[in-house]
């Protein structure tokens, strides 16, 4: 420090040696190697377009079981989609005779696909099919996602006895072969419900979503933002909820995707055995099982409805393992 006229003097250090500091107690983490979010623009335009027409079946199969749902529930059938369980050759009030379907009638104006055994139109029945396999995947990845997905995220993070604990009921639930756990409730128990069944596959899918996020937790608690967060005395609740959990959900999300078709395929499988919702109610599985009665008179008929379910299936695995990539090569770049 030098004086000039008898007053104390502070030498001026260059500025573009200084560096900021941020006076919030805070950390910029997009310097520490923490993934950053993508936008919904560059994420379309990285899909290859297969992986774009399976994403457009899905919006279509999710749309059009919303749609059936509230065509029943909301407008008590006023919607431009006709009855699924209306038999078109039946007596009709309205007319004061028989109604002018076909049993297994080919496509046409009326029919886009056609009528099954008993003369209801196959396209409707389809769309509100798709409505049980909406909420089976949905019931099953929600419970993945949030009870799975917390225990796998706090297992990995906070490691010890809790991790032990944890992972031993999983292991447990993890023990019962799923297919033959929901056989079993539903011919002891003869209740054909689409609640029962959504949770029992919602609870028998716990097990494999914790064991995804458990892995990726693992990885998580060890980067850098993490270890920042817990060198400035963040308390271990605030970087569980903050910093692991969000970064894990990314591929929680996509293994709920590939996860969904199995769940669909489970679901298709009780119908075909006649285990699922009861009849009338329609599902892809059930419509298969009685179209094969059927199937030298018109092979239409299982072609339309396993068409539904298998393009639906390949959908789900396509965007899923499209996500999987995604999220391996981001973490490779960082």
């Amino acid at each position: 420090m030098s004086t000039t006229g008898g007053e104390p003097h502070t030498p001026n250090f260059p500025s573009g040696r200084l560096t900021q500091v941020s006076t919030s107690g805070q950390i910029d983490s997009g310097s520490l190697g923490k993934p950053k979010r993508a936008r919904l623009r560059d994420v379309i335009g990285d899909m290859p377009i297969l992986v774009k027409i399976s994403a457009f079946w899905l919006t279509l199969v999710v749309f059009g079981a919303i749609y059936a749902k509230l065509d029943v529930a909301v407008f008590g059938g006023v919607l431009p989609l006709q009855d699924p369980n209306l038999q078109t050759n039946n007596f009709d009030v309205a007319i004061g005779g028989f109604g002018d379907g076909e049993p297994l009638e080919s496509p046409s104006g009326s029919h886009w696909l056609g009528t099954d055994a008993i003369a209801r139109d196959t396209f409707s029945r389809i769309v509100h099919g798709g409505w049980v396999s909406l909420i089976v995947a949905g019931v099953s990845a929600s419970f993945g996602i949030i009870v799975g997905g917390f225990f796998g995220s706090l297992v990995g993070f906070v490691r010890g006895r809790t991790e032990s604990v944890v992972m031993a009921g999983i292991d447990v639930i993890l023990a019962f072969p799923a297919l033959i756990l929901l056989l079993a409730l539903v011919s002891i128990f003869e209740v054909r419900s689409l609640t029962l069944i959504s949770l029992v596959i919602g609870v028998l899918s716990i097990p494999a979503y914790a064991r995804v996020a458990r892995a990726n937790s693992l990885a998580i608690s060890n980067r850098e933002f993490v270890l920042a967060a817990r060198s400035i005395g963040s308390r271990p609740r605030t970087i569980l909820f903050r910093e692991v959990i969000p970064n894990v959900m990314p591929t929680l999300i996509a293994y709920a995707m590939v996860s969904a078709a199995f769940v669909i395929v489970v679901e298709g499988s009780l119908s075909f055995l006649g285990l699922s919702v009861q009849l009338p109610q329609s599902t892809w599985g059930n419509m298969i099982n009685q179209a094969r009665r059927d199937i030298k008179a018109n092979t239409a008929q299982v072609i339309w409805p396993s068409l539904a379910l298998s393009v639906t299936v390949l959908s789900l695995n396509q965007v899923g393992d499209f996500f999987q990539r995604r999220g391996a090569n981001r973490d490779a770049a960082l």
